[in-house]
């Protein structure tokens, strides 16, 4: 007898009901993102071309009435394309706020159509298109409700309405100002201008009832009309903007951290940057696997290797994927590793090669040999000029000769701005931080010239965390500091190395080989452009010195269409670009760092990253 029950012949109809409709949620959904689209093009189309910014302003008055947001103002372009960028995401706040104003647009056109009258609403076939079109763009929003899940922030409804009056405002009083300037017809008051200019942030020809006091160059109406856009461009985010996420790592979260890399960390060369206190932390539901993260720009940015068993990584993946979606925030995982790369695939991730790592095992790494003779000489020349390392763990460098070296660290920093995110520990010279190794690089009157500082990776490797020196010291020192540790590397006991990542490696080396197709040639002069501004190429001729193994790394991320959103994203969040800020009176602090700076003397210094 089976064990299976039976549904009622009654439930029966509702199942494939039921399943059509969960197949009709997406399309329904898309079908609102491009109906936005549609309306959003019209809506340009209308503001550049005078004829037909006619035709759509004489269905726009008197008994006619257009599809939902279509009108002649370069404001509602902005607004339907931003909702559609919105709606895209799956923010909650969109579904909101288009299904209000659409519902309530629909009501007021069903109403128009039922009055009674001579050349009225109902007169007009034009009319039922509008009020067709509208209602199927509502119906497609109440059968796609459930697709539209993503939270936004709290404060942001009232954010967006403190900004909504308050640009109002100040948009109204420069456009009052510069009709008085320009207006060509007497009889104006204040009041006149303030509204004229209001008015005409929300369209683009000029208001009726005020041409007989009014008239301005049409180039004014353009202005007043773009300083509307900028309003509701700006109102629009802060309204439907994402939540900013978690900002700092716990020491609850650190602890489990350490204790995930105490058992796997010799996984992943960038397992210990996942202690970073700017990231947060997500974990597996077993608890054995973990990802370090940080949200910039609406990106979810993760950074390396989920840290931890792998076999308990999906767990992890799922959740954190499940976080972003639900805040319609963009997944991307910089620098993740092949394997990685191959289970995050399996959860709907796209993989772009970023380029490579270099790393030396110690065991296979010598001076000897032809292939090796130039970095011999460089070395043997650094160290006849009387240069000499130590080599030290973090833990074992007195409290006095730490804060020196942080404050060497700090003056010989390149500019203001710390670099480095995703191979990067964003510290030095922290007490928990005391299984780093530190090389310090003095000249032959033992001055300090140089310093070095590598993070543990698992317990017989390092990988490179920071690297500073004296700008007026001759060229190889670093050289000479990185061959000092391979040569001594039993002092720390080390089996292998992770040196600098090399971004696009693979395009100066296939470049630069006999019988490379244009496209790679081309590629590869763009590169070598670009480095003389970033260091592209030479970073990657200078690992290429020590014959490493190359470990490819990936940029992995859920839809190529936001690769210019996590571009700028990691751009952000490695130091290459900043964004504005508040003063630092009012910044929040790392209450943390200042309690551990507090309490050791020492103070934090940052980094410049890997690469």
């Amino acid at each position: 007898m089976s064990s299976t029950t039976k549904q009622p012949a009654s439930a029966a109809p509702t199942l494939p009901r039921s399943g059509f409709l969960t197949r009709l949620r997406p399309w329904a959904a898309g079908a609102t993102v491009w109906y936005l689209r549609l309306i959003a093009l019209l809506n340009l189309v209308a503001v550049l071309l005078t004829p037909f910014r006619t035709t759509v302003r004489h269905h726009s008055e008197g008994q006619f009435f257009t599809p939902y947001l279509m009108t002649a103002g370069l404001a509602a372009m902005v607004l339907s394309l931003f909702l559609a960028v919105s709606m895209r995401r799956r923010k909650r706040a969109a579904w909101i706020f288009n299904t209000g104003l659409g519902g309530l647009t629909f009501l007021l056109y069903l109403l128009a159509l039922g009055f009674p009258g001579e050349d009225h609403y109902n007169r007009h076939g034009f009319n039922y298109f509008s009020t067709v079109l509208t209602g199927l763009f509502v119906l497609a929003l109440l059968v796609s409700r459930r697709e539209f899940t993503s939270k936004g922030d709290r404060s942001n409804p009232k954010t967006a309405v403190a900004t909504f009056f308050g640009g109002l405002i100040v948009g109204g009083a420069v456009g009052a100002i510069l009709v008085g300037f320009y207006n060509t017809l007497p009889g104006a008051n204040l009041g006149d201008r303030f509204g004229y200019a209001i008015a005409r942030m929300v369209t683009v020809e000029p208001s009726e009832h005020v041409l007989d006091v009014i008239n301005v160059p049409n180039w004014l109406n353009a202005f007043i009309n773009a300083m509307g856009a900028v309003l509701f461009l700006l109102v629009l985010y802060v309204a439907f903007r994402s939540p900013r996420g978690k900002e700092l790592l716990t020491p609850q979260d650190e602890l489990k951290l350490r204790e995930l890399l105490d058992r796997q960390g010799e996984r992943d060369s960038l397992g210990y940057f996942a202690l970073r206190r700017d990231k947060a932390v997500i974990f597996s539901p077993t608890g054995k696997a973990a990802i370090a993260y940080r949200v910039v720009g609406g990106v979810s940015l993760a950074s390396g290797d989920p840290i931890g068993d792998p076999e308990a990584w999906p767990g992890a993946i799922d959740r954190w994927l499940a976080e972003a979606r639900e805040h319609a925030w963009a997944p991307a995982v910089m620098g993740a590793s092949e394997e990685a790369g191959v289970i995050y695939a399996r959860h709907g991730l796209d993989a772009l090669e970023l380029g490579d790592e270099a790393i030396v095992e110690l065991d296979e790494f010598s001076l000897e040999g032809r292939a090796m003779r130039v970095v011999r000489q460089a070395y043997n020349r650094v160290k006849r000029a009387g240069y000499t390392v130590r080599i030290r763990r973090h833990e074992d460098i007195p409290e006095a000769e730490m804060a020196e070296l942080l404050s060497k660290a700090d003056r010989w920093r390149d500019g203001q701005t710390e670099r480095g995110f995703s191979m990067a520990l964003g510290r030095l010279g922290d007490p928990d931080d005391g299984r780093c190794v530190m090389l310090e690089c003095h000249d032959a009157q033992g001055e300090l010239r140089a310093l070095l500082s590598f993070v543990p990776w698992g317990p017989k490797g390092l990988s490179l965390d920071l690297m500073r020196r004296d700008r007026e010291t001759e060229n190889g020192l670093m050289e000479f500091m990185v061959i000092e540790l391979l040569e001594r590397a039993k002092e720390v006991q080390l089996e292998r190395v992770s040196l600098n990542f090399a971004m696009f490696r693979s395009v100066f080396e296939r470049g630069s080989r006999l019988g490379a197709g244009p496209v790679l040639r081309l590629w590869r002069a763009v590169l070598a452009f670009f480095s003389r501004w970033w260091q592209i190429e030479s970073l990657y001729r200078a690992n290429a010195k020590y014959r490493p193994i190359w470990e490819p790394r990936y940029l992995l991320f859920e839809k190529s269409s936001e690769i210019p959103r996590i571009g700028l994203a990691s751009a952000r969040a490695e130091g290459f670009i900043t964004a504005p800020s508040l003063p630092a009176l009012f910044r929040r602090r790392h209450a943390r760092s200042a309690a551990l700076a507090a309490t050791s003397g020492l103070p934090v210094a940052e980094r410049d990253g890997k690469g």
